[in-house]
């Protein structure tokens, strides 16, 4: 299910940024509260979402230029920690234990999106390890600084992609 949380309905849209969880169930909020801290600083052109499935992401990868997706992940590292991953390096580890709290999570829908050639072609997701995940638990101190922390490197990443256009305009115009 969709949430938009800035910006019109679908579309074509250049950029996107989806958070993937459900708020209810405390790490696996991450996405989503990400999302909402960008409400008020993402440039308009962004188009920012929430997902609690990451099936829903295909379809918005196939109509984007560039996406960045959020989700809690579970590999072992200590609660809260940050990893950047380029998904034009290649495929992602699949599975829950890996990129995601989820069965069928952003890993796999990017590999789906691959194969369908519907991967856009700058796409990174930022999965942030999980501490609880437990029904009605809030969103812990730890993964709320690194939802904190995430949110000012994607907006760091998209003013870089906004320069970069800006140079590109008007390297055009000579």
């Amino acid at each position: 299910m969709w949430t938009v949380a800035e910006g019109g309905g679908r579309g074509r849209h250049g950029r996107v940024v989806i958070g993937i969880g459900n708020p209810d169930r405390g790490a696996d909020g991450v996405g989503p509260c990400v999302v909402r801290l960008l409400r008020d600083c993402a440039p308009a052109d962004v188009r920012v979402l929430e997902s609690s499935d990451a099936s829903d992401v295909i379809a918005c990868l196939e109509a984007a230029e560039v996406a960045y997706l959020v989700d809690a992940s579970v590999s072992g590292a200590p609660a809260g920690t940050i990893r950047r991953i380029d998904c034009r390096l290649g495929a992602l580890p699949q599975g829950r234990s890996q990129t995601s709290t989820h069965g069928f999570g952003p890993a796999e829908a990017i590999e789906l999106a691959r194969a369908l050639g519907q991967l856009p072609p700058q796409c990174v997701v930022y999965a942030i390890e999980a501490d609880s995940v437990g029904t009605g638990e809030p969103l812990s101190g730890a993964m709320r600084r690194a939802a904190e922390q995430v949110t000012e490197r994607i907006v760091a990443e998209l003013a870089v992609d906004d320069s970069s256009e800006t140079a590109a305009a008007n390297l055009e115009g000579l």
